[in-house]
């Protein structure tokens, strides 16, 4: 088992995204998707450092992939998502109207947005080029046992989301400019003041959500701290890590320790406690009743939340 980098969900300036990418070429991670998945709008203001990152993180020996925005619904946007397979790096897809771009047996990741939730859909991904696919992270284990195996079978690499906000919806609204009164045409870019997403709360007051522009997280932050074994032994070949705008290069040594046995889980959930937004952890969707459930309830207190 090993680390993936995802895609930077949050609308961060050239140089944090220069920077971020830069710390990653000496941490314990094998392979990075660069690209916007959330909104198009924020892409002109740090597309080029996509080219650079990628030179980088290619010298620094880790796989490099392309994501493809999550939800396409303009026609710049298509052009953009067509433009994609002339990039020359393998293409993530995580809205499947970006096939349409792709050679039929072109191989391609599939992200965690597209909704692989049973062997059907896994085994038409890969008759389609798939050789990598990171599952929707509301599977529980037994499902991604299933698959899994499937994907052992198929040739094809499965991943589950391993640490960061989970990417509940996707949006033609843009949740971050309603709140400052903006209109989404002219959102004067306000989810870049919220670099790891804005908390939502209930009308009581309760912590449950996060918005990220047109995305909805989850509160909480997930992680498979304590699932690293069960993961392991259903066939899970690697964890999504999801950026995160502070300390992000020390998570994955983190996550690699735990992964090695060198660290626990209950230490590697202590000491993610104080680094993730919110300071709260789940991992219901693993295995839990709902998915704010975290399994380090008893062993570090009560951090549990969306």
């Amino acid at each position: 088992m090993d680390l993936t980098v995802g895609p930077n969900l949050f609308f961060w300036e050239a140089a944090t995204v220069r920077a971020f990418y830069e710390g990653l070429t000496t941490a314990p991670v094998a392979r990075v998707v660069l690209g916007e998945v959330v909104c198009s709008k924020r892409l002109p203001f740090w597309q080029n450092e996509i080219a650079q990152a990628a030179d980088t993180l290619l010298s620094a020996g880790k796989a490099v992939a392309i994501t493809s925005l999550a939800l396409v619904t303009l026609k710049r946007e298509r052009k953009a998502t067509a433009a994609l397979a002339e990039i020359g790096l393998p293409i993530e897809v995580n809205d499947l109207t970006a096939l349409q771009s792709l050679p039929k047996g072109q191989p391609f990741w599939v992200g965690p947005l597209i909704n692989v939730y049973n062997e059907g859909t896994l085994r038409w991904l890969a008759a389609r080029g798939a050789v990598r696919v990171c599952l929707p992270p509301e599977l529980p284990l037994d499902s991604i046992a299933v698959l899994a195996r499937l994907g052992r079978d198929l040739g094809v690499s499965v991943e589950v989301w391993g640490h960061g906000r989970l990417p509940l919806a996707i949006s033609g609204r843009c949740y971050h400019a309603r709140l400052h009164d903006h209109a989404k045409d002219s959102c004067q870019f306000v989810c870049g003041l919220d670099p790891d997403g804005r908390d939502v709360e209930t009308l009581d007051g309760q912590k449950f959500l996060a918005v990220n522009g047109v995305q909805t997280l989850s509160q909480s932050t997930a992680s498979m701290a304590f699932q690293i074994e069960a993961l392991r032994e259903a066939g899970v070949t690697s964890l999504r890590m999801s950026p995160q705008s502070a300390d992000f290069a020390q998570i994955c040594v983190a996550y690699a320790a735990r992964i090695a046995g060198t660290l626990t889980a209950a230490d590697l959930a202590a000491s993610l406690i104080a680094k993730v937004p919110g300071g709260r952890l789940s991992d219901g969707f693993v295995r839990g009743p709902s998915g704010a459930h975290w399994s380090g309830t008893a062993t570090i207190g009560n951090h549990h939340g969306l």
